[in-house]
This record gives C-alpha cells, sequence and structure tokens, in this order.
C-alpha cells in the first residue's frame, strides 16, 4: 500500500465518530484475536505431536543436540520442530498485544 493510499485510509477513519472507530477496532482486535488464538493452537499441537513422537521437549534436545545417529526423518523434524516453537512464541506475542489493546479499548 503506497503512502498516499495509507494517510487517505487514516483520514478517512479518524474522520469516523468516536464510537464507530472503537467498534471497528474492537471488532477487528477481536477477529484478530481469535485468528491468533487458532495459529497457536496448531502451533502448539504440532510442538505435542514432536514432543510425544520423540518423548521429549525441543529444549532436552537442544541441549543433549541430536544423536549422531539421527536420520534424515530426525533432522527434518527438528528444523520443522523449531519452526513451531517460533510459531508459538509469535503467536503468544500477538496474542498478548491484542489483549492490552482490547482491554484497553474496553476501558475507555
Amino acid at each position: 500500500m503506497g503512502q498516499a493510499t495509507a494517510t487517505t485510509i487514516e483520514d478517512k477513519f479518524s474522520a469516523l465518530p468516536t464510537e464507530e472507530r472503537a467498534s471497528v477496532i474492537s471488532h477487528g482486535v477481536a477477529l484478530r484475536l481469535s485468528s491468533w488464538k487458532k495459529r497457536l493452537f496448531l502451533a502448539e499441537s504440532k510442538l505435542q505431536f514432536f514432543e510425544k513422537k520423540y518423548r521429549t521437549t525441543l529444549a532436552e534436545l537442544d541441549a543433549k543436540g541430536l544423536a549422531d545417529d539421527a536420520d534424515y526423518e530426525m533432522h527434518e523434524d527438528y528444523i520443522t520442530w523449531h519452526h513451531w516453537v517460533e510459531a508459538v512464541q509469535k503467536a503468544e506475542k500477538q496474542i498478548s498485544t491484542l489483549q492490552v489493546i482490547a482491554t484497553y479499548g474496553l476501558q475507555n
């Protein structure tokens, strides 16, 4: 989105009555919270899958290191496992931030 378009959208949004802006933000936050909670659920499910499959956590595996005889699948899973840990962290951060916005919106 170009700068002119962004400014136009911001101008249009700012021109809305206060209660309408609050409603748009409230609804938007609710939708995004729902989306991020679904992502978090998926990412946590993936972590549980790997923890059950390998009977360990990624933190424990990182501390021990991969076994010398780890096969290709284990190496691929290890990389993917790291991805899902990062996905959980990102989702948790987004949810936390959106919840602060939602709480702030309810107070005003």
